[in-house]
């Protein structure tokens, strides 16, 4: 069985994803809720075929402005220092004023994807 692509977009009560390539359409009233759903659902689809779909052949994928929408927390500023990107062009990219090409997507998602790396890795302490 081929990856299948879900395609995220939020909606005006929560967030919806559907397959490119499969009848397959979710809804969710929280990222992580959608995400969850979506792996049910391909599951169900594919269970009358009797195949099992397994995470790893979900990729989700989402537009830049509804990613940086939800994801408030990323600042464009940083990230475009992180990235040595002009943070001008960055914002204009998340805006949805200027299209990015398949480059420039890779360079923000390896941004993106590292932060979230360093992310994962840290230990809060904190003072009793």
């Amino acid at each position: 069985m081929k990856k299948i692509n879900m395609i995220l977009e939020q909606t005006d009560t929560g967030f919806s994803a559907y397959a490119e390539d499969y009848p397959i359409y979710t809804t969710g009233k929280s990222m992580p809720d959608l995400i969850n759903q979506a792996y049910e659902a391909a599951q169900l689809y594919f269970e009358e075929e009797k195949i099992i779909s397994s995470p790893k052949q979900i990729r989700f994928e989402i537009d830049f402005v509804q990613f940086f929408q939800y994801y408030k927390v990323l600042n464009a500023k940083f990230l475009a220092e992180k990235i040595n990107m002009n943070p001008t062009l960055l914002s204009q990219y998340i805006q949805g004023h200027k299209k990015t090409g398949p480059n420039q997507t890779a360079k923000i998602l390896s941004g993106i994807q590292q932060i979230g790396q360093e992310l994962s890795e840290l230990n809060l302490i904190y003072q009793r």
